[in-house]
């Protein structure tokens, strides 16, 4: 799983550095020690740091990144939720793929936990679906677990569900029972 998390955040990093950061090159000649906080802009369930922090360490695996808060923590607007310190070069190129990851995913846990904490004591469980962003489905289907919600089918292989197209296919619900069963 690491590794396709790792393929999947280089995409990423590469969809937005491309070649190089210009910007960053243009004004940063060398190595510049620096450090930057995440400061969190709204309360929440934060989810994703493990995510954060490797989009850091694909870029430079000298950087360190200082969290002070667990996965799935609730965080207050303006908290500060990580530090990252190392080459100010990596730390630029690689702010805003972080921020995206970080976003999205505390922003699935914290609507997950909502719902899930409505849910609490009544029996019924939250599940996700396979409705997600194409090539994010590992990263959001962690923060709906980190959110307290459930994983369903990971990808159509995990099991059947006959939906109404399958059922219409088939040419009915008898025949589509019958031939998922074969």
């Amino acid at each position: 799983m690491k590794d396709n998390m790792d393929r999947l955040i280089m995409s990423a990093l590469r969809e937005d550095i491309s070649h190089e950061d210009v910007t960053t090159n243009a004004v940063i000649k060398g190595y510049v020690k620096g450090s930057a906080k995440l400061i969190c802009k709204e309360d929440g369930d934060i989810a994703g740091l493990n995510v954060f922090e490797r989009v850091f360490h694909l870029l430079d695996g000298e950087i360190k990144v200082v969290r002070y808060f667990k996965e799935g923590d609730f965080v207050k607007k303006n908290d500060i939720a990580a530090q990252v310190v190392g080459d100010i070069r990596a730390i630029l190129s690689g702010e805003r793929t972080a921020l995206n990851f970080i976003q999205r995913m505390s922003g699935i846990a914290t609507h997950t936990r909502k719902i899930a904490d409505m849910l609490k004591g009544s029996g019924i469980s939250l599940l996700d679906t396979r409705k997600t962003t194409p090539n994010n489905r590992i990263f959001e289907k962690y923060a709906v677990k980190v959110g307290g919600g459930h994983n369903h089918r990971f990808n159509l292989s995990d099991g059947i569900m006959l939906k109404d197209n399958h059922i219409a296919a088939a040419g009915g619900v008898r025949q589509a029972v019958a031939l998922a069963r074969e």
